[in-house]
């Protein structure tokens, strides 16, 4: 079928263009629908990868305290003296439960599920965390490097497109928070 007589359909005056209209108003909805549920699991990643980030950002700065300032070497890392030298210490913290407060989490089944109504809104699980400090007294100091935490959660959300339930969008946010001395 020609463009062409595509518009003397919707111009001619026989009825004939009704079946086509109703065609092309269900595809916009179709589109329009599938664009906003993309659009729906868009926004629930961005708030729970802000909400983890906002999590890895307090275990950072809940470690400042055990920070060996050493301001004049350009460096720290988290360290306590002890005896005659200086031992690493490190505290991951209880990152579940600052996620749980943040979202609004309910524990279930080995997850942490955030409902809306009675519908599971999304479900988070699998949360690692790796703490990287900084070398005490390193040769070359690199103030680049830092107290780095990097954490990664999987994260698991309902899709359902036209009254069906496909299968759940699951990924894995990475997020990183770096203590850096600025004085």
């Amino acid at each position: 079928m020609k463009f062409g007589t595509i518009c003397d359909i919707l111009r001619g005056k026989s009825g004939s263009s009704f079946p086509l209209v109703v065609a092309v108003t269900l595809a916009l909805v179709i589109v329009f629908s599938g664009i906003s549920e993309y659009i729906r699991l868009m926004i629930v990643a961005q708030g729970v990868r802000d909400a983890v980030q906002s999590t890895v950002i307090s275990t950072i700065n809940d470690n400042y305290d055990n920070v060996y300032h050493g301001v004049r070497e350009g460096y720290s890392g988290a360290y306590q003296p002890s005896a005659s030298d200086f031992e690493e210490s490190l505290d991951y913290g209880d990152m579940y439960g600052r996620l749980d407060q943040l979202l609004g989490l309910r524990k279930e089944n080995g997850y942490h599920v955030k409902y809306a109504g009675d519908d599971m809104e999304f479900r988070l699980s699998g949360l690692s965390v790796d703490l990287d400090n900084m070398p005490l007294a390193p040769v070359s100091p690199d103030n680049s490097r830092g107290l780095l935490a990097d954490a990664v959660i999987r994260l698991e959300v309902p899709v359902s497109f036209g009254g069906k339930n496909l299968p759940p969008m699951v990924i894995n946010l990475r997020v990183q928070a770096k203590y850096m001395p600025i004085f």
